[in-house]
This record gives C-alpha cells, sequence and structure tokens, in this order.
C-alpha cells in the first residue's frame, strides 16, 4: 500500500509481489527443494511433507523476520531458522539441506516473476482485444496525423489504434519469452553444489532439474549467482512493456486535450479545484510508471557486474527494484486495459480537424499531381503562396488553387478532400490485425 503509488493500487501485481507472497515464494522456495531431494533419495519422505506443510507465510512473522534480517543482510537467515523450528525435531536436518540463502532467494525472485508475469500477461491480452475492436470499427475514420505537433498527412484512427496493439503485442512476446525460461537457483555456497555431494548425492547436478520439477522454472546449465542474465531479460522486458503501453497513453492524453478533444477516457478523474474537469487518469498514470521503468531496470543492468561468487550490494540492489518494476508494470498493464475497454473515439472531431488548414493536410498530394501540370518548381511555388493564403483569408485552398487557369480542369475538390488520401492506412489495419 503507497498513499503516493495510485498506478500499483489493487493491481494484480500487488498481491504477487506484496511481503506476504515474496515470503511464500521463500517458503516455497525451501518446501520445493526438501521435496526435490526426497525425490532422489536424499531426504525422507516424510521430511518433504512436513517441511511443505509447514511452509505457509501466514504462520510466520513478516516484520519479524524483516528486523533480524540486518544481521545477515537477507531475510533467508532468519527465516531458515524459523522454518527448521516449525517442522518436528527429526526433520530439522532436511530443512534448507545444502543450499545456500542466494538458492532461496533468487528462486523465490523467479516464483514471484512467474507470478506477477501471469496476471500482466493476461491484462495484456485485454487491452490487445479492446485495441482490435477499435482498429476495426474505426480502420476506414480519417483524422489528422501529427509531426513535430503539427498536422502532418491525413492518417486513420485505426492505423493509430492497430499501431498501440502492435506494441502491446511486442511486450507480451517478449513477457512470454522471458517468463517461459525463469530459471531455479541452485549451486550451494559459490556454484558447485559441493554440499549435496557431502549431503550423499552420487551426481548432484540431478537434483537442479528436480528441483526445477518442483517449483515449476526452468533448470538452467549453470548456477547463476553472478550470471544475472534471468534478472536482465526481465528488467528488459518489463521496461520495454511500460514504454509500450506509455506510447498509447502520452497519445490519448494528448488527443484528450481540451482544444483537441478527439479522444476521451470512458471515465475521466476530477480536480480537487476544478469541478469540469474530467481528467485523462489512466493515461497520466500509465505515463508516469513508464518515466519510471527505465531507471528501475537500469539499476537492474547495474547490478550484472557482480564480483566473485556472490557480490557485496549487486545482489541485494536487485530485490526490492525488481518487486517495483513487477508492481509498476502490473499497475500499467491494469490500467491500460481499462483505458482501452472505455476509449471513447470522437470521429467526428476527428473529421472536423482535417478541415483546419482549408485542404493543406494534403499538400503532399498536390505536390505530386500538380507538378506534371505547372513543372515541379511552379508547383512548389503555387503551393507555398495557396496554402499561405488559405490561412490567412481562411478559404478553402481549392478555391485559390482554382484561380490558376491551368488548374481550373483539375477536380481540385476531390484533390484537397482529406477522406481521399489515407494511403494504404485501411489495408495495413487489416494487416496488422492479422496477428495473434
Amino acid at each position: 500500500m503507497s498513499l503516493f503509488d495510485p498506478g500499483t493500487e489493487d493491481a494484480p501485481t500487488e498481491r504477487t509481489t506484496s511481503e506476504t507472497a515474496f515470503l511464500q515464494g521463500l517458503l516455497d522456495a525451501e518446501a520445493g527443494l526438501t521435496r526435490a531431494q526426497a525425490s532422489l533419495g536424499l531426504a525422507p519422505d516424510a521430511a518433504a511433507e512436513a517441511v511443505t506443510a509447514a511452509a505457509v507465510a501466514s504462520s510466520f512473522d513478516v516484520r519479524d523476520l524483516a528486523r533480524r534480517a540486518r544481521t545477515g543482510g537477507n531475510p533467508v537467515i532468519p527465516l531458515v531458522a524459523d522454518l527448521t523450528a516449525a517442522v518436528p525435531p527429526e526433520h530439522e536436518p532436511y530443512v534448507h539441506r545444502g543450499a545456500t540463502s542466494q538458492d532461496i532467494l533468487d528462486s523465490a525472485l523467479m516464483l514471484v516473476a512467474a507470478r506477477s508475469l501471469h496476471e500482466i500477461l493476461a491484462e495484456l491480452d485485454r487491452a490487445a482485444a479492446a485495441l482490435s475492436r477499435h482498429a476495426a470499427a474505426h480502420r476506414d475514420t480519417v483524422m489528422p496525423g501529427r509531426t513535430l505537433t503539427q498536422h502532418a498527412v491525413p492518417t486513420t484512427f485505426g492505423l493509430k489504434a492497430a499501431g498501440w496493439r502492435s506494441l502491446v503485442l511486442d511486450a507480451r512476446d517478449r513477457l512470454r519469452t522471458v517468463g517461459s525460461g525463469l530459471p531455479v537457483q541452485l549451486g550451494g555456497a559459490a556454484g558447485t553444489l559441493a554440499a549435496f555431494e557431502a549431503y550423499g548425492a552420487s551426481t548432484p547436478l540431478d537434483l537442479v532439474p528436480a528441483y526445477a520439477s518442483q517449483l515449476g522454472l526452468s533448470s538452467p546449465a549453470l548456477p547463476w549467482h553472478v550470471l544475472r542474465t534471468p534478472v536482465a531479460d526481465l528488467a528488459g522486458a518489463l521496461a520495454f512493456t511500460a514504454g509500450a503501453l506509455g506510447k498509447l497513453a502520452v497519445d490519448v492524453a494528448t488527443l484528450s486535450r481540451t482544444d483537441i478533444g478527439e479522444l476521451a477516457e470512458g471515465t475521466g478523474g476530477g480536480s480537487s479545484a476544478m469541478p469540469h474537469k474530467a481528467n485523462p487518469v489512466r493515461s497520466t498514470l500509465i505515463v508516469a510508471a513508464a518515466r519510471r521503468a527505465p531507471a528501475l531496470a537500469a539499476t537492474l543492468y547495474g547490478s550484472m557486474p557482480a564480483e566473485d561468487e556472490r557480490p557485496a550490494g549487486a545482489w541485494h540492489a536487485e530485490w526490492t527494484t525488481l518487486r517495483e518494476l513487477l508492481r509498476l508494470v502490473g499497475g500499467a498493464a491494469r490500467d491500460a486495459a481499462e483505458l482501452t475497454a472505455g476509449l471513447v473515439v470522437r470521429a467526428d472531431v476527428m473529421r472536423a480537424h482535417l478541415a483546419l488548414t482549408g485542404g493543406a493536410i494534403v499538400s503532399e498530394r498536390l505536390s505530386a499531381e500538380l507538378a506534371p501540370v505547372l513543372g515541379r518548381r511552379r508547383a512548389k511555388e503555387l503551393l507555398g503562396e495557396a496554402t499561405r493564403r488559405a490561412s490567412t483569408e481562411n478559404r478553402p485552398l481549392a478555391d485559390i488553387l482554382s484561380e490558376e487557369p491551368a488548374l481550373r480542369a483539375m477536380d481540385l475538390a476531390a484533390l484537397t478532400d482529406p477522406e481521399r488520401y489515407a494511403g494504404a492506412a485501411p489495408e495495413l489495419v487489416d494487416r496488422a490485425l492479422k496477428r495473434r
């Protein structure tokens, strides 16, 4: 819970990244290790059952564990003590047997990430479905295209929505790829698995896939205590997702400005001082997440130069950073799903804005059409003069061009109609919507 982070409140990843969720991840990692050893005959089945039964987050005091974690620098050390005390004495030797704190903590991080990605992906699917509907419905809805804040040439809202959907699907695919390969961590004190051999494993390498199977994670080729590819891949995919959703949101926020009004959020937020306002709150929160995510990802990338077989500080910097990034992106994905589902598209306003330049928005087309008639140089000069007059005299560009004798035989009204110059936008929408 955070008073100053409304974008993450009640997000699906708030639950999967809570203190209790992380504690449960640590306990699941501990219990999974004992079960893996039991599956290979390295621990009694009764010990695996006892540790699993005791590994319930509600049985432990999160606050007390956090305080005691200061002594050893991580929460696994006090947790192992408490979990050991929670099982019958004859099973105590099989709690955390052969493992190091990083084995448990990294495996728990991957569990929390996997559970969070499941929620994020569901929200992205919701957003993509809503954007599919908008793109199809507005395949031919012409609107001004804008470059460097100014009207450029016409486009369609369907193409814009299809572009947003493409980014959402790009994010989904990246997260799916990363999520499918999240690995367990198991290496012992310095990544050699030596302790497991000392405890009776004739082939300690077999313990890694057994552990992975117990936790539903992948089995890595090597312990990755200081090979932080899994965390870096997560950082990149999550930051990309935030940025992709941020593009959608910043467009909606811009096009919902009072003086543009081509879009509106279905349920705008109020103002504490101005009753008339309906602020684009969902968009605002998504953009805020998109601006925060890169710095969080940078911290995770910055932890990759990890010295020795366990670094002092680099590993520790990842824990809350990854948690915040997962929570942030989860909130943004939830808000994007809500935003796209309720988005109001004002096609009439879009069409009205096409006329703001009196036809100059299709000057690119006119340049191509008039050059064969007037010559390239004369066509450029005429169009420059005519567009200036259209603006200053508040007259349609077609009327001014009709004063040129050589152009009177041309259908200038059709040539200056913005709705007839959307290019291949409708076909591009069709192509984009074939992607699944």
